[in-house]
């Protein structure tokens, strides 16, 4: 069933957020500060893990590295198109306006932090873009659900230091994710025997480590406007596809 990854995810982060409320009632809050920079250390290092990964090639004239420009090329037309559309303030107006709906009244102060911040991590990684467009594809879910166990950790501790405002994630994450799910055949074309999926992942796993930055540091990069950096990959592989 193409959509199933999507599916399971929201509901494991559905799943890890509610745990996450309940936990936090227990846990102090001197703890969950301390467990907040110790997320950030770890998300940070999964960033950093991503970028070796997509940058490091090991071949028989040794370690070389590879799409270094166009990453930094990425990162910086993104963040002026970011700056300009102010997509950060967009997205911290969103989780203001979740946080008055009567359903989470008496939340706490840090709930648009915890919507922000939830929500860059579940949708911007590479196994949510891979994972999306092989299940898009008819190559299974697999990917997605591994995603989800993943996700439905990192909601929890999210939610019992952040509150409730991380449980709101689910929904840009399942409109983000189901996109690129019904996008992916159609785009299949210009994606084969390209490095899209690659820069892509590149290009995300940086995003990851900036937002691993924030939860160590609050409000330290505006990670939000270096979104629209996903997008140049994406063109910079249609120009180069039509040009050959």
């Amino acid at each position: 069933m193409i959509g199933l990854g999507t599916i399971v995810n929201v509901l494991a982060v559905i799943a890890g957020s509610v745990i996450g409320m309940v936990v936090k009632k227990g846990i102090p809050e001197s703890m969950q500060k301390s467990v907040m920079k110790t997320l950030g250390v770890a998300v940070m290092f999964i960033g950093i893990s991503g970028v070796l990964q997509e940058m490091i090639v090991i071949g028989e004239d040794g370690i070389s590295m590879q799409g270094t420009m166009l990453m930094i090329i990425s990162l910086v037309i993104g963040t002026v198109i970011g700056e300009l559309c102010k997509i950060e303030t967009r997205l911290e107006s969103l989780g203001d306006k979740l946080k008055r709906l009567k359903i989470f009244s008496g939340s706490n102060p840090h709930f648009t932090e915890g919507f922000v911040t939830s929500t860059l991590v579940v949708c911007i990684g590479a196994m949510a873009i891979i994972g999306a467009f092989n299940d898009g594809l008819g190559l299974g879910p697999d990917i997605l659900i591994t995603k989800s166990i993943l996700d439905f950790i990192s909601t929890m501790i999210f939610t019992s230091a952040l509150g409730a405002g991380v449980l709101c994630s689910f929904l840009p994450m399942g409109i983000y994710q189901g996109t690129l799910t019904v996008l992916a055949r159609v785009v299949q074309p210009l994606v084969e025997g390209t490095t899209i999926i690659s820069d892509l992942s590149l290009v995300g796993s940086v995003l990851i480590f900036c937002v691993g930055i924030n939860l160590f540091a609050p409000k330290s990069v505006k990670v939000g406007n270096m979104l629209p950096a996903l997008l140049v990959p994406v063109i910079y592989s249609v120009i180069k596809a039509l040009i050959a």
